[in-house]
């Protein structure tokens, strides 16, 4: 049996706005648990699944243990797109091929997207 990584929590002081972040800047779909204790979201585009949990009052928030990458072939295009919806990202890197940009989402998380997955092999 092989392990594979398909989900993360995320703990959110406010998990509807947390949700509505990741739906509006990068389209993932929510399915809430009957109890409403996890709110899933997947991607229509596949991926790994984010769990958003209600953060307990004593949880510190915004640490950078964890940052979240996506995938994004031309960034400076999905930045200008962000902007316009309201997510602004830092400056632009450039790396061994590739380009990244960084944010936070609205706990504080350290979100990136990242040309690397396309950068040219060889």
């Amino acid at each position: 049996m092989k392990p594979i990584l398909s989900r993360l929590v995320l703990y959110a002081r406010d998990p509807q706005k947390t949700v509505a972040f990741y739906e509006t800047h990068f389209g993932f779909l929510s399915k809430a648990d009957d109890d409403g204790g996890i709110i899933e979201l997947t991607s229509p585009h596949g991926g790994a699944i984010l769990m958003i949990h209600r953060a307990a009052k004593s949880v510190k928030l915004g640490y950078v243990g964890v940052k979240l990458i996506f995938d994004i072939e031309d960034v400076e295009a999905f930045k200008r797109e962000s902007a316009s919806r309201g997510l602004e990202f830092g400056a632009t890197h450039q790396a061994d091929g590739y380009s990244f940009a960084n944010a936070k989402d609205p706990d504080g998380n350290a979100i990136s997207i990242s040309s690397r997955a396309f950068r040219p092999v060889g």
